[in-house]
């Protein structure tokens, strides 16, 4: 292994764990925000306001930063000469999970854009649910780089 990615390669590991980390925990905070604003919030009201702020700021100033540094890094790995085996299974599966993910983040995104709207028709039970989406696909991600498979 030699090279720029080669040399740089701890330092790219590091910052793509911090940004898998910080784009985790808005993927699970920010269904939590919905289910709370579904269930205890009125239409129109300070709160709701107060919600759609909260739910913006999220999104926008960590989510999509961390959504997109996850990936810069991800990419940086994945280029890196001698790090990803492409005839074993785990990266595979990795790359699959991780697209699974992105299209959360991308429903989530729209989802906010239907409370700002005034058009939100899904229940608390729907967003508790799908909070569990990036937990599974977590645990795939994360089973599938430590074991490799």
């Amino acid at each position: 292994m030699s090279g720029f990615l080669a040399d740089w390669y701890l330092t790219a590991k590091s910052l793509h764990i911090i940004s898998v980390i910080a784009w985790m925990a808005g993927l699970f905070y920010l269904p939590r925000l919905f289910v709370y604003h579904v269930e205890q919030v009125d239409r129109g009201s300070k709160t709701d306001r107060l919600f759609q702020t909260m739910e913006r700021r999220l999104l926008r100033a960590i989510m999509n930063p961390a959504m997109i540094s996850t990936w810069v890094f991800g990419l940086a790995l994945v280029a890196t000469p001698g790090i990803v085996d492409w005839s074993m299974v785990w990266p595979w599966l990795k790359a699959a999970s991780v697209l699974a993910m992105t299209w959360f983040h991308m429903w989530l995104a729209a989802r906010r854009k239907d409370f700002v709207a005034g058009t939100n028709e899904r229940s608390g039970k729907t967003y508790r649910m799908m909070n569990e989406v990036p937990t599974i696909l977590l645990l795939v991600i994360v089973f599938s780089v430590v074991v490799k498979f």
